[in-house]
């Protein structure tokens, strides 16, 4: 009789077996993914990519000004060769120059063309003012920006956002992280451009909990949302690092 179940079960199952979201409901035309670091040990992307549909995923790289996620190379890596639209992001530590953690992070991450835009996660205040953080996440941004030529996308949960980054960075595309089956609403208006709903996915080939996200829109929206390289003549003197 179990056996019998158990095969009623997978004969009824979402070709998206290994992906547990909670509950929540994806609109039709929305892409999910994940985001990773080496919290979530070695991942088995042939895996992942085998027993799931996952659009996008971000990548650690690296965090304030000298430190680089064990497993950022092989993530990264390997989200390329299988053809999985990839971002990194960095940690920001709030009691740093935002100059120099920008640096930190072209240094390391290595763009290719269609790459999602780079990511500045900013969570915690660490004893900094409001003044403080929003200068040296401006630095960070404008530099980034002026080294690759686009905006990079802004991370920070919705409490953090509210309190010290609402209105300050309204250019800038927008990851939320607000863990519930609410979408996300912001007191300014701002729409996000990324909604991480969960941090306790289930996904078939990562070992542990991981971060699920949402993006609202096609493949060809999220496009836009990606780096390439300026035009050939002016590739080398676009991409120095200030």
């Amino acid at each position: 009789m179990m056996r019998l179940i158990s095969l009623l079960c997978l004969l009824v199952l979402p070709i998206r077996s290994g992906w547990q979201s909670g509950g929540l409901q994806v609109a039709i035309g929305e892409l999910q993914g994940v985001d990773v670091s080496h919290y979530q040990h070695v991942i088995a992307w042939d895996t992942v990519v085998a027993r799931q549909s996952v659009e996008f995923a971000f990548v650690k790289a690296t965090e304030g000004g000298d430190f680089i996620d064990t497993l950022f190379c092989r993530n990264w890596e390997s989200l390329e060769r299988l053809g999985i639209r990839r971002g990194a992001y960095h940690f920001f530590r709030a009691y740093g120059c935002g100059y120099d953690q920008a640096l930190h992070f072209l240094q390391t991450v290595d763009m290719r063309p269609g790459d999602l835009a780079p990511v500045l996660d900013v969570e915690t205040s660490e004893g900094m003012s409001k003044a403080v953080i929003q200068e040296e996440v401006g630095i960070w941004l404008r530099t980034v920006e002026q080294s690759l030529g686009i905006k990079p996308i802004l991370y920070t949960n919705q409490n953090f956002y509210e309190k010290y980054l609402s209105g300050a960075f309204d250019q800038n595309p927008l990851w939320i992280a607000r863990y519930s089956n609410e979408r996300p609403l912001l007191s300014t208006g701002k729409r996000w451009d990324f909604w991480q709903y969960s941090n306790a996915g289930c996904v078939d080939g990562i070992s542990q909990k991981v971060d699920l996200n949402i993006f609202p829109g096609t493949p060809s929206m999220l496009e836009r949302l990606c780096w390439y390289p300026p035009a050939v003549g002016a590739q080398e003197a676009s991409l120095a690092i200030p």
